[in-house]
């Protein structure tokens, strides 16, 4: 029987699957689980449903799945972050219904959620809460059917935790992305060299000697600070968390508020995960030629409907990925990505080798909630600690590092209080 799909263009599958292969080759911790998975099925008789990004990492996700013994279908996280020929050769070698097709509109990306959600899925799996939002306000009668979920991102994370705390959260989640091997590495190291990547390749501007402002330190904003300052960029961070602003003052960052960065900047990089961090009157300060992008999940961090008003006609496209609002005073400001996931619209995403350790927390903890299921509350979980060691120890051995163990004798002196100075 055929299955359903939507997507651009099946021709476009051979070239998806080489990108697929490609991604797979730096992806050991995955490969590892899925053959594990082949051989134990423990998803046998799932039903998954994945909201996330469809790229070539999230594709190894979906096989390892698929390989446990799950029926997969996946769905768009975001309208610009779909790899079209990736989503191409998902259906077409593997089987994997998609819906999915980079720069959908608004309608056609719910459209697709509900498509996914029409499986009847036991387990979902998100990246910004967008399937869980939709199960509970509009397809709750499918909710009977849910065991469990993950969540992938930080945004998600916190709209979760919310739903949590207001008792309206009808199953429980594993938070992915709260797992060491997660985001201290995916977040930071994903998030910064993808991120400037997407800016460098919609704009070619030279990074070197120009004055980026990054918006929050968290782990994902520590990962643009360091890679822009790697490039030559002269870093400037603002923060509302005196602790976030006290550590990147320490990290040799300036810090100040965005008012005071507004008309010193060239670049302008939000990832905060809150709305309207850049505002009109932000832009009212910015300098002619300003590029301004954004890397948190939601396009709401940048207001751009305020931008909007503030230009004297629609805004001009002048590359792929950079719209140009002229001002009333002539200023112009180039935003990126219509202020959607610049590392995703232009450019490719996280490296695999970040994504491999966040994708085996992805399998393993779909793994964790079946066996635990009877026992799980309605609530946002850690992702267990032995899930996390495990994952660190498989990467560290795919790339050839040792480190020590602890003698007995150490393990004893951990563990006691008698001696001291």
């Amino acid at each position: 029987m055929p299955i359903e799909y939507d997507v651009k263009d099946l021709n476009l599958a051979p070239a998806g699957r080489l990108r697929i292969e490609w991604a797979e080759r730096e992806m050991p911790v995955l490969r590892l689980i899925r053959e594990r998975f082949e051989e134990e099925k423990p998803l046998t008789g799932t039903r998954m449903a994945a909201c996330l990004h469809i790229t070539t990492e999230t594709a190894n996700l979906a096989r390892t799945l698929q390989a446990g013994g799950a029926e997969v279908v996946l769905t768009a996280s975001n309208p610009l972050s779909t790899q079209d020929d990736v989503a191409a050769a998902l259906v077409s070698y593997y089987e994997i219904p998609v819906y999915a097709i980079k720069g959908e509109d608004n309608e056609t990306y719910y459209q697709h959620l509900h498509a996914a959600l029409d499986h009847q899925p036991h387990l979902t799996m998100d990246d910004g809460a967008d399937l869980v939002s939709t199960l509970h306000k509009q397809r709750t009668e499918l909710i009977g059917n849910v065991v469990g979920g993950t969540e992938e991102t930080t945004t998600g994370v916190i709209r979760l935790r919310a739903m949590a705390k207001d008792g309206v959260l009808r199953y429980p989640i594993v938070a992915v992305n709260d797992a060491l091997t997660k985001h201290l590495f995916d977040n930071r190291y994903g998030t910064g060299q993808s991120t400037l990547d997407g800016v460098i390749r919609a704009t070619n501007v030279l990074i070197a000697g120009k004055t980026v402002v990054v918006a929050g330190y968290g782990w994902c904003s520590r990962g643009i600070a360091m890679r822009a300052q790697g490039l030559g960029g002269n870093v400037i961070v603002t923060e509302v968390d005196p602790l976030k602003a006290l550590e990147a003052v320490m990290d040799g960052y300036r810090v100040m508020p965005m008012q005071q960065a507004a008309p010193i900047g060239d670049f302008f990089i939000t990832s905060t995960g809150d709305i309207n961090v850049i505002d009109r009157h932000h832009f009212e300060a910015m300098k002619d030629g300003t590029i301004v992008a954004n890397s948190g999940h939601f396009n709401v961090e940048i207001n751009i409907p305020a931008l909007a008003e503030m230009a004297q006609a629609p805004p001009r496209r002048v590359r792929p990925f950079v719209d140009e609002y002229t001002l009333s005073d002539g200023r112009r400001i180039h935003l990126l990505a219509e202020g959607r996931l610049v590392n995703l619209a232009a450019a490719e995403g996280h490296p695999s080798a970040v994504m491999d350790m966040s994708f085996a927390n992805q399998a393993l903890c779909a793994k964790y909630i079946l066996q635990h299921a009877e026992t799980l509350e309605r609530t946002v979980y850690a992702v267990p600690e032995e899930i996390d060691q495990e994952i660190a120890r498989i990467k560290l051995e795919a790339m050839r590092v040792e480190i020590d163990v602890l003698t007995p004798e150490q393990v004893k002196y951990l563990a006691s209080w008698e001696e001291g100075t």
